[in-house]
């Protein structure tokens, strides 16, 4: 089975009109409602999704429609000033500010995770399909958070993975690096976009699995939005679009 695995990510009271757009979008080229959503419980502290009862009832129809749904960290801030160079690193350069789970304790990993998938579940009415941290970066404390929680399935840039019981004893499902985009500066649009047009023709021929993620704002740039439609145009005609919980089976 050569898979399409697509995502939205950042969804959250803030992102609804720009995630309706993008999901649209995505049904479009996928032929129906296969991809996944990650949803962020209270964006930067600043769009709580508890006692939101609309969003409740638009999370529940994106659900029942048979959109997957992962909880994706708890705010997407970094809170958590990084002690190690490594961190450092991965904090300035490869997000701004929002690398939330690359610096927390497993404590502290462990608690936002239990709180998030509670809400998350509490509002769906049935269990989310694992766990994704915001920009894809963990720490050590999260990675063995993850398995104190019980999340099915996890993934970073490079992989898909299922957590086991101690964190990091995790059975890798799918290899492979994700297609994305970035619109916070003209520098990240351009790399993206090369980055994209590299991808098209090459993945296919290399990977199983194929995974694409769409952020809200892709929306505001016409130029990204016509490498989504040209990346994922292609991809799906070699891929077929599936559910990440097709790869546990």
């Amino acid at each position: 089975m050569r898979r399409l695995l697509a995502s939205i990510h950042d969804v959250s009271p803030r992102s609804h009109g720009a995630v309706d757009a993008l999901a649209d979008r995505l049904q479009g080229h996928l032929g129906g409602p296969e991809f996944a959503m990650l949803v962020i419980p209270d964006h930067w502290r600043e769009a709580p999704i508890a006692g939101n009862a609309a969003f409740h009832t638009q999370l529940r129809r994106w659900a029942d429609m048979g959109i997957e749904m992962f909880l994706h960290g708890w705010c997407h801030r970094d809170e958590t000033p990084a002690t190690g160079r490594l961190a450092q690193i991965k904090g300035q350069h490869m997000t701004a500010g929002e690398g939330e789970f690359l610096s927390l304790s497993q404590a502290e990993a462990a608690r936002r995770m239990r709180e998030g998938k509670t809400l998350l579940e509490d509002i769906l009415g049935k269990p989310v399909a694992g766990f994704i941290a915001p920009a894809w970066l963990y720490g050590p404390g999260a990675l063995a958070a993850l398995g104190d929680v019980g999340f099915a399935l996890a993934e970073d840039h490079m992989n898909v993975w299922a957590p086991g019981q101690a964190g990091t004893d995790r059975r890798v499902l799918s290899r492979g690096p994700v297609v994305t985009w970035a619109s916070r500066s003209p520098g990240r649009i351009r790399s993206s976009l090369g980055f994209a047009a590299l991808a098209r023709p090459t993945l296919p021929l290399l990977l199983r699995d194929l995974r694409v993620a769409v952020h809200p704002g892709d929306v505001t740039v016409p130029a990204l939005l016509a490498s989504i439609d040209a990346t994922l145009a292609r991809f799906a005609r070699t891929h077929r679009p599936s559910r990440y919980a097709a790869l546990l089976a």
